[in-house]
């Protein structure tokens, strides 16, 4: 275990991460889904007001606060540039209603395993629309955003004392998401396995 005040780099990591992806917005190099980064805000940052009220130190609900506050520097830098935006289609507005409700049952089941459950459910849901995204139009996307992100909670990991669900839950789940859009942004899995299209010569000599 390593001091929990290595969380403050963990932190940084993530501001790194997060202010590229914006510029990378505002250059129109990336094109963000709202829905998706829309809700990766909102569910961290209502944690993190939750964490406090309960007594939890800002040091340790940084992490929770960053999580959040990199989508919504995204969110909103999606709306200066029009052209750098993804798109919503119906599929992704059925994820973000999905994420919505598993955000209602976890503010509903208050605190607990299963709150933290159904937190994590609703941040896998509102990154299903990203996730077929990265997958079929890797272009569109910054895998460095997430490989800091994966970092940040590879040090929040480090830091955790007590090992069970409660604690190490969600960064767990932040670590595995953030390196499978790397995997998937980084290497384009979805175009490497894209079948190659036959060109109409080589069909009309067949």
């Amino acid at each position: 275990m390593i001091s929990e005040k290595f969380i403050l780099l963990g932190a940084v990591f993530n501001i790194i991460g997060s202010t590229g992806y914006v510029f990378d917005t505002l250059k129109g190099k990336t094109r963000p889904n709202r829905v998706t980064w829309f809700l990766w805000a909102l569910a961290p940052l209502i944690a993190f007001g939750a964490e406090l009220r309960h007594g939890v130190s800002i040091l340790q609900a940084l992490m929770t606060f960053m999580v959040g506050f990199g989508p919504l520097m995204i969110f909103l830098s999606s709306f200066v540039n029009n052209k750098s935006v993804w798109k919503a289609t119906r599929f992704d507005f059925i994820c973000g209603g999905l994420s919505l409700l598993g955000l209602a049952l976890w503010w509903l089941t208050g605190s607990g395993w299963l709150a933290i459950l159904f937190s994590i459910a609703a941040d896998a849901l509102a990154a299903v629309p990203t996730l077929v995204k990265s997958y079929s139009h890797p272009e569109t996307e910054s895998w460095r955003v997430f490989m800091y992100g994966s970092i940040s909670a590879a040090i929040t990991l480090l830091a955790i004392d007590t090992w069970d669900f409660a604690h190490a839950g969600f960064p767990l789940y932040i670590l595995t998401i953030c390196l499978v859009f790397v995997v998937l942004i980084r290497y384009k899995i979805g175009v490497r396995l894209r079948p190659v299209p036959i060109r109409q010569e080589e069909s009309s000599e067949a």
